[in-house]
């Protein structure tokens, strides 16, 4: 299934299927392509929405985690979604998806987390991106997975031409940093909704002792555990990921009221 980009004013994003809104947020060095098999896998059943985060071309005094959660308010306005939903977010997605949980309760009914920031990151190997360095950013997306294959050619190309724009690699350090400033540990047993946690049991940049300690923090947690996977879950054990999701939803499901 190739996924249609739609436009509305400034705002890029994939909207498939209809009924209760899934809204996922990819990461720092993320597309809307991360969470292609969950599209597939929940379009018949939810309305599935995937904002282009403006990680790359927004204003940089504004490039960190709360101008982040500002663009998913003003987007959310524009499409004129008020209902509560489910909110997914994956890496630097998860913190946003959090702090903007944290500023609108009641607009979230449950929340997925896979390879969140907001405690502990360890990015791009604890080194920004090498401007120019071909094998060192092939070496670093290979990283984030537990299989390194997954890092395919054509990812490598689209994040070494990302760090080869000195404006780009700008706004990613800013908000690389923002996250990392931005320790979130004190604010979670404010979050009181279902949270499922989806973690790569091999994950190098958030380890599972970070999906312990957010399970530890969040009150009504779930942590699951996906062993021959890194960063991105969702997309190197998509069925797994997908059957943890839909369970999840089905066991939250809000009740009718009488």
């Amino acid at each position: 299934m190739e996924l249609q980009i739609k436009e509305r004013n400034h705002f890029q994003y994939i909207d498939e299927g209809s009924g209760e809104v899934l809204l996922l947020l990819h990461g720092l060095f993320g597309a809307l392509s991360n969470w292609h098999d969950v599209v597939d896998g929940f379009r018949n059943d939810y309305r599935v929405i995937i904002p282009l985060l403006p990680i790359y071309d927004m204003p940089l005094l504004k490039a960190g985690v709360p101008g982040l959660v500002n663009f998913v308010e003003d987007f959310l306005a524009e499409l004129g979604l008020t209902e509560p939903m489910t909110l997914l977010g994956n890496s630097l997605g998860g913190h946003v998806a959090l702090v903007y949980t944290l500023h609108n309760p009641t607009r979230v009914g449950r929340l997925v987390l896979t390879g969140s920031s907001g405690l502990f990151e360890d990015s791009m190997g604890s080194s920004f991106p090498k401007r120019g360095n071909y094998d060192f950013v092939q070496q670093r997306v290979a990283y984030t997975f537990y299989d390194p294959t997954i890092a395919t050619k054509e990812l490598v190309d689209e994040v070494f031409n990302v760090t080869n724009s000195n404006a780009k690699c700008l706004r990613i350090i800013s908000i690389a940093r923002s996250a990392q400033r931005h320790n979130l540990s004190k604010e979670l047993h404010n979050i009181q909704m279902p949270v499922l946690l989806v973690w790569g049991l091999n994950d190098t940049i958030t380890p599972p002792m970070v999906a312990h300690e957010f399970y530890r923090l969040l009150p009504q947690a779930e942590l699951r555990f996906l062993d021959h996977c890194g960063h991105a879950p969702m997309m190197e054990r998509p069925a797994a990921f997908n059957q943890l999701l839909r369970q999840f939803l089905y066991r939250t499901q809000p009740q009718p009221v009488d």
